[in-house]
């Protein structure tokens, strides 16, 4: 293989390795590009008055950077609007939430379009594309319009929905068509390989081969499950940093003896906040004696604050946050404090050490990999325990987490109350547990399973 050309809607390679904000995923995916000699190509982010195709090349810490500038036009029908109002929140089973405007599904399409036209001229024979992400779905069927025959695969990093909520989108067998044009699917979970496997089945009238290849549309697709994970030495690198010890103790001063309970998230209506709010309430209502002796500490930075629906969550989780605060607050003690902010790694690292409990309660998410990072934060010999969601990827896995129904707040109350009580020796049996997990799903690994399965997957008869 001479090179792997990495596509995704936003490039984060890091400019500087040694950055403790930097990513794993990015840090993997940079690592690889730089073994295989490639490239990552994408939306530089920012917008031009019309559409020019102008390409934007640059060296990041010995990873090539191709980028290109979209038009307003692009940005709020293929990003706002299909890929965040449309495919979002249908992919998290959210139908109620999504958009299905027809110039959302055109812009989409065109936008496609523009992204193959531009990287089709970077692309040499031998050269295998691993496209990531629900953005840019149809990438492959435009690139094989444009004659590319080089083996292409793509990595779903969200959720994929059941058959049922699919057909609600307009034009959905179109989509999924376009899948076949790629030579190898990856996903989190077997649960979602499943579900698409399934629409194939009732929708395209498709079948499931023996070797793993689904076949609809006149056209057959290696499918296949890459359970993503961190860069695990790299984030113990963090925990273990000047930064990251200082965050400990600065926190674990901050606590004054308290348990705290850690919930680190996006805002995103995905991530279950109000649902795990309610359920915080709920165990501070059943469990009186516990009040004054434990808080929450909610870490949700603002994302997509342009789209209306994170604007009204957001007035929505500062009320309830006050609302908890205001009936069961102390003059020395504060049940919930709610930061908007982002940390770096390093800091989180800090954070999540001094926690007792873990809660990651999405209500349908893709991996999740706070999950993993709260675990491998943890001192090996006094851990905390991690509550997880059933309906997170990550739950597929981490059987010994405490799984919740994030939808039920008497569960998630007495799962916080298991958590708080849990004795020493079966804490440190779980963590042993989940920390081998952790290492077995590095992101290296998944990286390097992807990559491998790519390069061996049955090639089309373009």
């Amino acid at each position: 293989m001479s090179r792997l050309i990495v596509v995704s809607n936003r490039v984060s390679a890091p400019r500087d390795p040694a950055a403790g904000s930097a990513g794993g995923l990015a840090m993997a995916l940079s690592a690889a590009l730089r073994k295989y000699e490639g490239l990552w190509f994408g939306w530089s982010g920012e917008t031009v008055e019309s559409f020019t195709g102008e390409l934007k090349m640059e060296d990041r810490a010995g990873v090539t950077v191709a980028t290109v500038d979209l038009e307003p036009q692009d940005v709020d029908e293929y990003y706002n609007g299909y890929a965040n109002k449309t495919l979002w929140p249908l992919f998290h089973h959210r139908v109620d939430l999504s958009a299905y405007e027809r110039s959302f599904g055109e812009g989409y399409e065109r936008t496609n379009r523009r992204f193959a036209e531009v990287l089709q001229p970077l692309i040499r024979p031998d050269d295998v594309i691993w496209v990531h992400d629900y953005h840019m779905i149809p990438l492959a069927r435009d690139l094989r319009r444009l004659g590319v025959k080089n083996r292409i695969g793509f990595f779903l990093h969200t959720p994929w929905p059941a058959r049922q909520l699919l057909v609600t989108l307009p034009h959905h067998r179109r989509l999924v068509e376009s899948m076949f044009h790629f030579d190898l699917l990856g996903f989190h979970t077997q649960e979602w390989l499943e579900l698409f496997q399934r629409y194939v089945e009732v929708e395209a009238r498709g079948s499931v081969l023996p070797d793993g290849r689904i076949h609809a549309f006149g056209r057959s697709v290696q499918g296949g499950v890459f359970p993503i994970g961190i860069d695990v030495e790299g984030f113990l690198a963090a925990r273990n940093s000047a930064l990251g010890v200082k965050t400990y103790d600065r926190m674990a001063a901050s606590a004054a003896f308290r348990s705290m309970i850690v919930g680190v998230d996006r805002l995103d209506y995905s991530k279950g906040l109000e649902q795990r709010l309610l359920g915080y309430e709920q165990f501070l209502h059943d469990n009186p004696e516990a009040r004054g002796k434990v808080f929450l500490l909610q870490v949700t930075p603002i994302s997509r604050d342009e789209v209306d629906v994170y604007q009204d969550i957001r007035v929505r989780l500062e009320t309830l946050a006050g609302r908890i605060n205001g009936a069961f607050a102390d003059m020395d003690w504060q049940p919930i404090r709610y930061l908007n902010r982002t940390y770096r790694r390093d800091q989180l690292a800090g954070i999540y050490r001094a926690a007792r409990v873990g809660l990651v309660t999405p209500l349908r998410d893709g991996m999740n990999l706070v999950a993993k990072e709260y675990v491998a934060a943890q001192d090996p010999e006094d851990p905390g325990v991690l509550i997880l969601s059933r309906f997170a990827g990550a739950a597929e896995q981490m059987g010994e987490a405490l799984l919740v129904n994030p939808f039920s707040r008497e569960e998630l109350s007495e799962a916080i109350n298991k958590a708080l009580t849990m004795p020493l020796k079966e804490r440190i049996r779980k963590w042993k547990a989940l920390m081998q997990v952790v290492r077995d799903t590095d992101v290296a690994i998944w990286r390097d399973d992807f990559v491998h399965a790519l390069t061996e997957a049955p090639r089309k008869g373009l």
